[in-house]
């Protein structure tokens, strides 16, 4: 039977802020403040930014991201970003819609 792990703090507060980005640019994706082209799309604006978040994260530690948050954990934050901008797009579009 494996071992549970427990999450360290980088990982935690990476899993949390993915979330908490993809719910926030998923309420503002419906009015598509960044304009109309793919770069940006709300969506694709998140996951650039989720890029140059880790890139600093590396350069401000100067170690290997993997070796601060493991790439099973990274994944997971990349899958729970993405699934809190569909259920935020979707909070945006049906409940918070001025009809």
């Amino acid at each position: 039977m494996a071992e549970k792990t427990k999450l360290t703090p980088p990982a935690r507060w990476w899993l949390v802020t993915a979330a908490l980005g993809g719910m926030v640019f998923g309420l503002i994706a419906e009015r598509r403040p960044f304009g109309e082209g793919f770069f940006a799309h709300p969506l694709v604006a998140f996951f650039i930014l989720v890029g140059l978040g880790l890139i600093a994260l590396r350069v401000a530690a100067a170690r290997p991201v993997p070796e601060i948050i493991p790439e099973r954990v990274l994944l997971l934050g990349c899958f729970a970003g993405l699934a809190m901008f569909l259920i935020g797009n979707w909070v945006g579009v049906h409940l918070l819609a001025v009809r």
